[in-house]
């Protein structure tokens, strides 16, 4: 089975710069999508093979996730179950008979971390939510989760050692996700591969410079360590600020 999942930073402007064409080269099985930043009936696209879910955010044109699958899930489920935390659209969570599938868009700290104590909220939340999940049967979490783990992840750690996505405090929580019994699967394979990232601003020509970030992730249960095949992460599709990224599964 093969799982993409990509920050497209407005589905709209994605889609006038190629999203359709990304989206059918890549041939997913399941393919998401985060920041998809519309309003229900504002984007509407023809995938007769596959079924779609959409969690819109209350606040126009901000945050907002979307799921395509070739296979009919059991159940669909959208947010957290938390009020706090599903007026933005940020997860949709897919049971299968063999496993759950969650996309997530984690929340940015923002600018001056002002939002650093709502994202270790989120953090502790989420994080008890997958557990939960995973008690029933094992999970596969994908999305933009905001965070560069580790120094080899973003191109210049030293100098956005306190900036939002590379503070201690988010890396210990993705540290404490992998503790808990999760893999990242892009390290599974790949444990010291620097250079490869996912996310590139907008400002500066960096991308043009490879000055990147990678903060768009798979995650898995231990449990389905004998089924990875591969993890990739797609650095020359264009059309957003973040390029796709994709789980292989036997």
């Amino acid at each position: 089975m093969k799982f993409i999942s990509w920050n497209v930073n407005g589905i709209r402007a994605c889609a006038e710069k190629g999203f359709e064409e990304s989206f059918r080269q890549l041939n997913a099985d399941i393919f998401c999508l985060q920041e998809t930043k519309c309003q229900k009936d504002q984007f509407v696209i023809d995938l007769p093979e596959y079924h779609q879910y959409w969690n819109y955010a209350r606040k126009k044109g901000y945050s907002g996730t979307a799921v395509f699958t070739k296979q009919e899930p059991l159940s669909v489920a959208y947010g957290l179950g938390i009020e706090e935390h599903d007026q933005e659209g940020r997860v949709i969570t897919l049971e299968f008979p063999e496993f759950y599938f969650i996309t997530v868009y984690t929340p940015n700290s923002q600018d001056g971390l002002k939002r650093l104590a709502y994202r270790m909220q989120w953090e502790d939340d989420f994080l008890a939510y997958l557990l939960r999940l995973q008690e029933k049967k094992p999970v596969i979490c994908c999305g933009d989760m905001n965070v560069a783990h580790r120094e080899i992840d973003l191109k210049n750690p030293k100098t956005n050692r306190k900036n939002a996505g590379f503070t201690d405090e988010e890396r210990a929580c993705f540290s404490r996700l992998l503790e808990s019994g999760f893999i990242d699967t892009f390290r599974y394979f790949y444990p010291d591969q620097e250079g490869i990232y996912s996310w590139w601003s907008y400002r500066f020509k960096a991308r043009e410079k490879n000055a990147g970030w990678r903060i768009d992730y798979f995650i898995t249960s231990q449990a389905l360590a004998d089924r990875l095949l591969d993890a990739k992460i797609h650095t020359g599709i264009m059309g957003s600020d973040h390029c796709p990224v994709e789980l292989d599964l036997a």
